[in-house]
């Protein structure tokens, strides 16, 4: 049995390994003490909303993060879905998908336009999203600057 809920600054402790495992997976060295420092700061300013996936045990088995942003046209807030992470040992198990469809729910009752994300070309996840009605988007390209 498995919950998703809104992390708060209380889950703090549950997210800090699978984000740490998450910026490992990308490459990153792991920095626990960084991840606390970056996941408290989100929390506490309500600059993101943290979706955790918890086993019976209450230990935290995945999560997505999610950024506010807003669409001018349709001048409306969307949310940037800018992480999923679910624990090695518990894939394959429902994990992900729990966490994209209380994403979706969360986008529904916020009012929101709704949900993006970007992903890697060969992210095998994609089945995943092409499954819960996510639609690859042809029209546009995305470019990105970095200082």
């Amino acid at each position: 049995m498995m919950k998703v809920i809104t992390a708060s600054i209380l889950n703090i402790k549950q997210l800090i390994p699978l984000f740490d495992s998450y910026r490992v997976f990308y490459g990153q060295t792991s920095n626990p003490e960084a991840a606390y420092n970056f996941l408290k700061e989100r929390l506490t300013n309500h600059d993101s909303v943290i979706l955790l996936c918890l086993d019976d045990s209450e230990k935290g088995i995945g999560f997505t993060q999610l950024y506010p942003s807003f669409s001018s046209v349709s001048m409306q807030r969307t949310y940037i879905l800018n992480d999923l992470f679910v624990a090695p040992e518990v894939r394959k198990k429902g994990v992900g998908e729990a966490l994209m469809e209380h994403a979706k729910q969360f986008a529904i009752k916020s009012g929101s336009k709704g949900l993006t994300l970007e992903t890697a070309i060969d992210n095998p996840a994609q089945k995943l999203y092409i499954k819960l009605g996510w639609k690859k988007d042809v029209q546009v390209n995305h470019y990105t600057w970095e200082v």
